[in-house]
């Protein structure tokens, strides 16, 4: 019998052929042992890490760790620099809570850095401005409370800190100058949240501004496109040179006093000047053997800590990830959870 002509097969084909077929294996993406769910493998370090949402915000944080700076360092570099590349989620008008590990005391600390509403703003103000409604809206004036990230980074700064606040604060005000390459989930989030806010557009006060710094030239930045926040550089800058106050108490504190009169927030430079960051101690519960530990309220994580008790009593590894029992239980915990 005359033997098959066998075609030869380039390398790159057969690269894909092994990579398909290992993906068939496994049940989709890059993922050849382990977890199949997965979408990555874990990453492994002998020294320190860094994760955030943002590979670029990753970088900042091990490149303040490479210098000697510490963990605290870190995250406010990488969070400064997730106000500039996620403002979806981050932010320097929003707020922060921390829970740091002390090696050296071997205690666990905790930092309420979220402010409270304008004084202003009482409960009998609430429901006079409220009027028919029966909830705080999501967009306009009224949910606008103290922003307390940047007292929460000076104040950790000031027990966990190393390195000059200047020098963690310098690669955000860079990147906002020079700009950064949108991400895929950013670009996806801008345009999604910018049709939510056409349609509530009635309810936000100098929509144009906003639209200004966020749709830079009438267009929203797509995937991949250079975007830039020159405001938010100078805003960051003026907190490098000049500290916690220069956010709380000068220009800065002035210009958001300013728009909130314009905007009808009731927001003021003394509710800005009079807050401060509070030292909390965390709450923990013990799960089949492992502590977890979180923030007491006004944050989520009591909620979280409720769930795992529910959880205890019910063997979840024997159930299978995700599988329907196990989603039923963990749906009925969180149902449960104040």
């Amino acid at each position: 019998m005359k033997a098959s002509a066998i075609a030869p097969v380039s390398p790159l084909l057969f690269i894909v052929l092994a990579a398909a077929a290992f993906s068939g294996q496994r049940g989709g993406g890059d993922r050849v042992s382990d977890a199949p769910f997965a979408t990555r493998s874990p990453v492994l370090a002998r020294h320190a890490m860094a994760a955030t949402s943002q590979p670029l915000a990753s970088q900042i944080a091990l490149d303040v760790l490479k210098k000697g700076g510490s963990a605290v360092d870190a995250a406010i570099a990488a969070n400064a620099a997730l106000a500039l590349m996620e403002p979806t989620g981050c932010g320097l008008g929003g707020d922060l809570f921390a829970i740091v590990w002390d090696p050296d005391s071997k205690r666990l600390h905790g930092l309420n850095a979220s402010g409270p509403s304008p004084r202003g703003l009482t409960l009998e103000k609430l429901r006079e401005e409220l009027g028919d409604r029966n909830q705080v809206p999501l967009f306009g004036p009224l949910p606008v409370s103290v922003p307390g990230a940047v007292d929460g980074w000076f104040t950790l700064h000031e027990r966990f800190g190393k390195l000059p606040m200047n020098e963690l604060l310098a690669p955000a005000i860079g990147y906002a100058r020079e700009g950064f390459p949108v991400s895929q989930v950013i670009a996806h989030y801008l345009q999604s949240n910018f049709r939510r806010f056409e349609a509530h557009r009635d309810e936000i006060t100098e929509f144009d501004n906003l639209s200004a710094v966020f749709r830079p030239g009438g267009k929203i930045p797509g995937e991949g496109e250079v975007f830039r926040n020159p405001d938010l550089a100078d805003t960051l800058q003026r907190v490098a040179e000049g500290g916690r106050d220069a956010f709380y108490a000068g220009p800065i504190a002035e210009a958001i006093e300013a728009y909130c009169r314009r905007a009808g927030c009731y927001l003021t430079r003394d509710d800005l000047a009079s807050f401060r960051s509070e030292w909390v101690d965390p709450v923990s519960v013990d799960y089949r053997g492992v502590r977890v530990w979180e923030l007491p309220p006004n944050g989520q994580g009591i909620a979280a800590l409720q769930m795992l008790n529910v959880l205890e009593g019910y063997d979840l590894a024997s159930l299978g990830h995700n599988s329907a029992d196990t989603l039923h239980l963990q749906i009925e915990a969180k149902k449960l959870a104040v």
